[in-house]
């Protein structure tokens, strides 16, 4: 559609195929993005015009955390620069509707049950082959039977076909454990309790809440709702036992009702935390620790790092419905397009805070990103050329011209407590040696990883390198500077769980400064564009700098 003259001097245009220019430079870009954040998707972010898309994920996840077509209509109407398409209005409407048509309630007879508000898209379902064996027979017009054990397949296939579910069938409480919050010095803060309260009203769902916003918190409020036994699912030990100092600090819960279920540990308490390791190992092609999502009647079941959840784990979760779940992350983004079954056997999106308005009351960091670009000498250049395709990422991200460009960033920042993160470990050797730093790798046992982190916690530790287990769950408050050498390709997962190492407010209150070193004219480049479009979506620009500069 071509449009000759402007509407009025928004910042957006709505175009036909569903995709969204937003022009970064206008007065109200911020509060344009903050109106569209809950339904659209960042595709695109160079520097003056940021593309985004309407998707029926998005617009599903908007509808299940209580926005309707009408709130997103109207954002789209008062902030477009031109006539929004009609056909678009009504496909954003139409879209929405469909969540909710179909719902999973409990029958007295058959303990579940499939119900149709449009009895025509429940005959539709029942013919489709893809529900085949899923659905029993119809036992009243508008009902059909639904074995309980077949209520997260059929979530996840009903999300699939097109149709997505509302479960409304309820939740088992569990066995019940006296849990409280502790009331000494600390109270939650309004957000916190806003997704406390989002996730209770439906029972289950995910929390999206920026790196060093308090997502732990989150969970241990939910568990004092719950009042009932708890599995929580971690990505490492070491995040796993920083819940438990959490839990101990902050509720009612003692040392000794809390048991780790890990590579080291194999303890079942009312509260037990387990890492996603040690559920996802298999000997003999048999997963031999499944036996712990049995070995209590758990009333709540959270998940955090949910974006991570490896794939096993959604198949065991699919058999937990009647448990309450709760998934924790700073971004719903997976780079395996599992966002689906997040949606349908985690539970939709419940919460969601824009990075920027926790920013702007003072609850994270304000920070700086940065992108410095280094020229290559024309022999990098050359072994990048002569690289095998499979290879030129690691080729390109790993050149020695980062390393003093690496040792000139951190002398930038004398006294500040400073993480170099990277992906390949001959790289961040090297760089351990030439900062005299010490490294956390994935070999790194839990111990020494213990006393590298305390050292960094108190200061007595300045600079520290740290490979991929630097991703997760790993609570280093004091941390004001990460420089990114390397990543996992174009991953935006990883870039804003990098960020969020250094957003932990800072005592002082001065900024963090977030530094990506990118190899100028190579994949690597390529791969930092990309990696930066979900902090983009954010609302943080990144500021691109020349290595030169760095080093003069």
């Amino acid at each position: 559609m071509r449009h000759t003259c402007p509407v009025n001097d928004g910042p957006l245009i709505v175009q036909s195929d569903k995709s969204l220019f937003l022009e970064v430079n206008h007065p109200d870009a911020l509060a344009c993005r903050m109106a569209i954040a809950p339904f659209a998707e960042l595709e695109r972010s160079p520097e003056h015009v940021h593309m985004y898309r309407l998707t029926p994920l998005g617009l599903w996840n908007a509808r299940a955390a209580g926005h309707d077509a009408e709130s997103v209509v109207d954002a789209l109407l008062r902030f477009s620069k031109y006539p929004v398409p009609h056909s678009l209005l009504v496909d954003v409407a139409e879209t929405m509707d469909r969540y909710g048509r179909l719902q999973l309630v409990k029958h007295p007879t058959h303990g579940l049950a499939l119900r149709g508000l449009d009895k025509a898209v429940l005959v539709e379902v029942a013919k489709n082959k893809k529900l085949a064996g899923m659905l029993g027979d119809r036992v009243e017009d508008d009902l059909i039977a639904v074995h309980p054990s077949e209520r997260g397949r059929l979530k996840q296939a009903l999300l699939k076909v097109g149709w997505p579910a509302e479960d409304l069938a309820g939740y088992v409480d569990g066995e019940k454990h006296p849990i409280e919050l502790a009331q000494d010095g600390w109270t939650l803060r309004t957000y916190q309790q806003e997704a406390v309260d989002g996730f209770w009203a439906g029972g289950s769902g995910v929390v999206v809440l920026p790196c060093g916003a308090g997502k732990t918190l989150v969970g241990a409020a939910a568990m004092g709702v719950a009042k009932a036994t708890t599995l929580i699912l971690v990505t490492n030990t070491v995040a796993g036992r920083q819940w438990k100092r959490e839990l101990v600090a902050r509720t009612s819960l003692t040392e000794d009702e809390i048991g780790e279920y890990s590579g080291e540990r194999k303890e079942i308490r009312p509260v037990t935390i387990a890492t996603y390791q040690v559920l996802t190992t298999r000997r003999n092609g048999v997963f031999t620790h499944l036996d712990l999502f049995g070995a209590r009647d758990w009333g709540l079941i959270i998940y955090d790092e949910v974006h991570l959840l490896p794939a096993p784990i959604f198949r065991f979760t699919a058999d937990l419905q009647a448990r309450r779940r709760l998934g924790l992350t700073a971004t719903l983004v997976r780079e395996d397009g599992r966002e689906g079954d997040v949606f349908s056997l985690i539970g939709p999106k419940r919460y969601d805070a824009p990075w920027k308005d926790i920013e702007s009351q003072g609850w994270i960091a304000p920070a700086e990103c940065i992108e410095v670009r280094v020229t290559l000498s024309e022999e990098e250049r050359m072994a990048i050329a002569v690289t095998e395709q499979e290879e030129k990422y690691r080729a390109a991200a790993t050149v020695p011209s980062k390393l003093p460009v690496v040792k000139a960033l951190v002398e930038k920042h004398p006294g500040e407590q400073i993480l170099v993160i990277g992906a390949y470990l001959d790289q961040l050797h090297e760089i351990g040696e030439f900062l005299d730093a010490p490294i956390v790798q994935g070999s790194t046992t839990n111990k020494e990883r213990e006393r590298l982190f305390d050292a960094f916690r108190t200061g007595e530790l300045k600079t520290l390198v740290i490979s991929r287990v630097g991703n997760f769950s790993i609570d280093l408050p004091e941390a004001a500077v990460a420089i990114q050498v390397s990543g996992t390709f174009g991953s935006r997962q990883e870039e804003a769980q990098r960020l969020g190492r250094v957003l932990r407010p800072k005592a002082d209150g001065r900024q963090a400064h977030f530094y990506t070193v990118v190899s100028r004219d190579t994949i690597d480049a390529d791969y930092a564009a990309h990696r930066q479009r979900f902090l983009a979506e954010q609302g943080y620009a990144y500021t691109i700098v020349d290595a030169d500069d760095v080093l003069s």
